[in-house]
């Protein structure tokens, strides 16, 4: 009987540790550096992001910054479909999704369309300083962390 206890206490606290690892990818904490969010959020402001969740339309996400003279990444992604991966050695921008995939859009250039299948169009509510769909055109869904969740 004792030894029939001690393997239940051994298995509740796995289970702890599993649902702390699982936690851990799935939840990741991010400090915004950048102007571009501004007034939503501040420079300093730490927000929780969930991994693994499908953006909608006026979440505010969190998606890898691309080479922004090649307009393209130099690293398989780690975004939504890949929610173990390593996220510190990339960099991160924080964006309101403002048009997910099927919805009309157009361009700076005067380009118009629907935003092709398995990607989103992503706006930082500064436009003065922001770097996004107004210049990189669609993201793709890939290149997307998570969804804000909440404010730390």
């Amino acid at each position: 009987m004792i030894w029939a206890g001690l393997a239940v206490v051994s298995g509740c606290a796995g289970l702890a540790v599993a649902g702390t690892a699982l936690l851990r990818r799935r939840l990741v904490a991010v400090t915004v550096t950048g102007h571009s969010m501004l007034p939503a959020y501040r420079p300093g402001d730490q927000v929780l992001v969930r991994r693994g969740v499908v953006p909608r339309r006026d979440q505010v996400v969190v998606v890898e910054l691309p080479n922004t003279e090649r307009r393209n990444w130099n690293s398989e992604p780690a975004g939504l479909g890949s929610p173990g991966e390593p996220v510190t050695e990339r960099q991160w921008l924080l964006k309101r999704v403002s048009a997910v995939a099927g919805d009309p859009w157009s361009s700076q250039d005067k380009a118009s369309g629907r935003v092709p299948p398995d990607h989103l169009l992503l706006l930082g509510d500064n436009a003065s300083v922001s770097f996004d769909s107004r210049q990189m055109g669609p993201f793709p869904m890939e290149r997307v962390l998570g969804t804000v969740w909440r404010r730390l």
